[in-house]
Parts: structure tokens; C-alpha cells; sequence
């Protein structure tokens, strides 16, 4: 006898993606994540580099690559306000690891300036559960922003590393 689960595609039902907010669908929207970084950048540097995507009428996007290995990458993407003085404020500053094998992306830490900062994987977080919920929200957001910004035409050029 063959169980199926409520969710699953019938003659009457079309075939739909996990339901939001669920741990299948946070996987989903990490590889779209995935997707859309190697959109805005398709070479990822192979050292810490510090660039900027400029478009017209849009704002400067800034990408620093924190930390590079085999399997994983990490960065930070943000958009920078002059502030007086010299000082910027940056924001929404996304921490990023993306995750080469597995060809997925998952943001880290977020620091909103009108809310409190976002740490996906402290280490208390895992004492009391994964905290989906901050999770989905944050990459949902990642999500949309990266459509955003390739929708500007922002892109980082095929070889970042520097010369030499």
C-alpha cells in the first residue's frame, strides 16, 4: 500500500514547492540564494578582495569576500550610507556562507540598524533548536534583494582577483 502525504500531487492538485517557512523550503530558497550570488558574481576570488557594483540611479552595492576555501566562501554584501564626517553606516550587511559543493547560500548574521542583529548559527541557537522561522526570514529576504539588485544590473566583474 502506497501512503500519501497530504501535500501530494493528485489529478485535481498541481505539483507545488514545500510550503513556506518549512526546513525543505529553506533548503530550496538557499540554492536560489546560490543561484542568484553566482549571477552577481560568477567568478568567486580566490583572496579577500573588496569591490563595488555601481549602476546608474541605483545605489553602490559593495561585496568583501571574508574568507576563502575548498567548500565554502564567506562574504558580506551591503549597501554603504556617508554619514558626517566621514563615517558610513552599512546596511542591510549580510554575512553570507556559500556553500560550493553543496551549490547552496545561507545568510549568517544580519545587522538591520532598526532592529536588533541576526545571528542564524550562535551557538545558543542550537540549544533550544535551529530557529527556523529568523532563518527563513532572513534568506527570504536575501532572496529578494539579490533579485533586486540584478534587476538594477549590478554585477561584479568575471575576475576579481588582484593583479599579480
Amino acid at each position: 500500500m502506497i501512503l500519501l502525504h497530504p501535500s501530494s500531487p493528485s489529478p485535481n492538485r498541481p505539483l507545488t514547492l514545500e510550503s513556506p517557512g518549512t526546513f525543505a523550503a529553506l533548503m530550496d530558497l538557499y540554492e536560489q540564494n546560490y543561484i542568484g550570488i553566482r549571477r552577481l558574481l560568477p567568478v568567486m576570488p580566490s583572496t579577500p578582495v573588496h569591490r563595488v557594483s555601481r549602476t546608474p540611479g541605483g545605489l553602490d552595492l559593495h561585496f568583501h569576500l571574508v574568507e576563502r576555501s575548498r567548500y565554502t566562501s564567506e562574504l558580506i554584501l551591503t549597501y554603504q550610507f556617508d554619514q558626517k564626517e566621514g563615517a558610513f553606516i552599512a546596511e542591510p550587511n549580510l554575512r553570507i556562507r556559500v556553500y560550493h559543493d553543496a551549490r547552496q547560500a545561507e545568510v549568517l548574521a544580519a545587522h538591520p540598524r532598526h532592529y536588533p542583529p541576526l545571528a542564524t548559527h550562535p551557538r545558543s541557537c542550537w540549544a533550544h533548536g535551529p530557529h527556523l522561522p529568523n532563518r527563513w526570514r532572513i534568506n527570504r529576504f536575501l532572496y529578494k534583494w539579490l533579485s533586486y539588485c540584478l534587476h538594477q544590473g549590478h554585477r561584479f566583474a568575471e575576475s576579481l582577483d588582484p593583479p599579480g
